[in-house]
Parts: C-alpha cells; sequence; structure tokens
C-alpha cells in the first residue's frame, strides 16, 4: 500500500522565488542595473571632481546574479564592504569597494601625484584608510538614492565599513536571498579597481531608474576634501618609545631577577626613538615632569607628509 506521504514533493525553490518576486529574469535585472550604472557613471565622477580636484573615472563594468552571500564572496578578500539601508526602498544591500583605489586616493590626500601613483596589491585596510572609504561610500550611496523610487526623501544609512576578511558570519538560520550586483569601473590615476551594489531581486524589481538633476549632488570642493583630511588627522594612532639601554652579555641576560637595574646607554640627554606602526617618527630625549615620566622632541624623521605617509603605510 502506497503511503500518503509518498506522493508529496518539495516544491521547487527558485519557482517559488520566481512566484513571489524574489527571483527575475536576468535579462531584467541586467536592463535594470545597466540603468542605474549610466547613472553613477554619469554623475558620480562629476561630483568626485568638484569636491576633491580628483579626476576619477566611472564606467559600468556588468552584472551579476546569483544568491546575496555568493556574490559578496566572489569579491574577494581585499574588498572593503558597507551594509547600507535606504528607507522606502531597501533596508539591506550592501556597497563593496576594492582595496586599491582607497589606497590611491589616501595616497594623493597626502600629496602624491597621480600619475606617480603605483597601483597597489588588494588587503585589507587599515582604521585610518577605511576614514577615508567612508566619504566615497556615502557618495555612493547618495547617487543611488537620487536614481531610484524611494519616496519620502530619506537620506541612505551607510554602516561604517568592514573589510571582508573581519565580517561576521552570516547566520544560517537567516535565509539567504536572490540578488543583483551592480558592478562599476572606478579609476584614478594608473589604478583600475571596482566598486559593487549588491541588492535583493525583489527590491531591483520594483525599482524605477530616473536619472537625477546633477546640481542636486554637487557641494563646494572644500567640503569634502576638509572631511577627509580631518577624518585622517583625528584617527587614534598609538606610538611606541623606545630607549637604548646599556649592552649585557647574554650571560647577564639570562639571569636578570626582579629588583636589577639596567642603566640607559646614554649617560646626559637620553634618546628616545618614538614610532607607530614600526615607522620611526621622532628623535626625543627622556625626561620627566611633576610624577609623569615624558619625552621632548628633538628631531623628526621627515615632514608632517611624510609623518603622514609612515603612519598611513
Amino acid at each position: 500500500m502506497t503511503s500518503p506521504t509518498s506522493n508529496v514533493h518539495a516544491f521547487d525553490r527558485k519557482l517559488l522565488a520566481r512566484m513571489t518576486g524574489a527571483l527575475g529574469d536576468d535579462r531584467v535585472i541586467g536592463r535594470l542595473a545597466l540603468e542605474l550604472g549610466q547613472v553613477f557613471s554619469e554623475f558620480l565622477p562629476d561630483i568626485c571632481r568638484a569636491e576633491t580636484g580628483l579626476d576619477i573615472t566611472i564606467g559600468y563594468a556588468g552584472h551579476r546574479t546569483g544568491m546575496r552571500r555568493e556574490l559578496i564572496s566572489t569579491m574577494g578578500t581585499g574588498v572593503l564592504i558597507s551594509e547600507v539601508s535606504l528607507r522606502n526602498w531597501c533596508t539591506d544591500f550592501q556597497i563593496g569597494c576594492d582595496s586599491p583605489i582607497i589606497i590611491a586616493l589616501v595616497e594623493a590626500l597626502l600629496g602624491a601625484e597621480p600619475a606617480g601613483i603605483e597601483e597597489p596589491q588588494p588587503r585589507a585596510l587599515s582604521p585610518i584608510e577605511i576614514d577615508v572609504a567612508v566619504p566615497l561610500i556615502e557618495k555612493i550611496a547618495d547617487v543611488l538614492r537620487t536614481a531610484v523610487n524611494a519616496p519620502g526623501g530619506f537620506e541612505p544609512i551607510v554602516e561604517r565599513p568592514l573589510n571582508s576578511t573581519a565580517r561576521p558570519k552570516p547566520d544560517p538560520m537567516i535565509e539567504d536571498v536572490h540578488a543583483g550586483a551592480i558592478d562599476m569601473t572606478i579609476g584614478f590615476g594608473p589604478v583600475l579597481s571596482t566598486f559593487s551594489v549588491i541588492v535583493p531581486q525583489s527590491v531591483l524589481l520594483k525599482t524605477s531608474i530616473v536619472f537625477p538633476k546633477g546640481g542636486q549632488q554637487r557641494k563646494a570642493k572644500a567640503e569634502w576634501t576638509e572631511q577627509l583630511e580631518e577624518q585622517v588627522r583625528r584617527s587614534a594612532v598609538t606610538i611606541e618609545a623606545r630607549i637604548r639601554l646599556e649592552s649585557l652579555t647574554l650571560d647577564t641576560i639570562s639571569r636578570l631577577q626582579p629588583g636589577d637595574v639596567i642603566p640607559f646607554l646614554d649617560a646626559q640627554d637620553v634618546r628616545v626613538d618614538v614610532n607607530a606602526n614600526g615607522r620611526d617618527l621622532y628623535v626625543c630625549e627622556f625626561g620627566r615632569a611633576g610624577s609623569k615620566y615624558t619625552v621632548r622632541v628633538k628631531d623628526t624623521h621627515g615632514s608632517e607628509q611624510d609623518i603622514l605617509r609612515h603612519i598611513m603605510s
């Protein structure tokens, strides 16, 4: 006798996704991606040029479809990813940007000529480099906001981006979604990278793309430049001080006990080398102010811009 459950078959998940509007035809997603890519290509270079004075080129590089987690993972390890939401449009989408373009922009911000910047290798970015990336990702989100049908005039909420290797693992209990990735090239000097906007297909299929008015996106050049510079200068940096001690034999070192004293190498002004991120910044002398030990700067390892580059690298 046939069991009543033997005729029960699992419903095709892709078919269900199509029926519920969570999965669309690849050609439809491709058309929407192309239209949004045209908006980025048209408006983002002018915004970057007007606000920074830098000639950043933007171009459409195609689209990808698939499950969201897979689309994110295929971006690689040297990528910065930010979680973004835009009220009345999408509460959960991502903007990812390759690290080389961020590294190049940091070098330009610190005074390097664009033509002289060598193309960096993709890598995880430092906290200071992430600080500099935040305004760029916000500008991408702003252009997207003006191009999609999100009533209410709400601003996008852009979370602080994370290196792809530092992102939390997805919760296996939360079902993945079908998504589309709009891939854009972003170039500066000899450096050509990619940024991507990854959006659930259920949102894209309900989206109408419009071309915004360019004037709505432009602000004074000094505003963003000053914002970037301020973020660099206000970023916290851990510095260390090294004091040279008298040379000791290995036998003496191995026998040192709590309470033993090792004299400084210098008999007069005690030299202290101060560094950050393994790079020497200052030559100082050891001293004391009240109950606190201090160091007084006597010399520097380069100019202010040199020191900033040392810390950033």
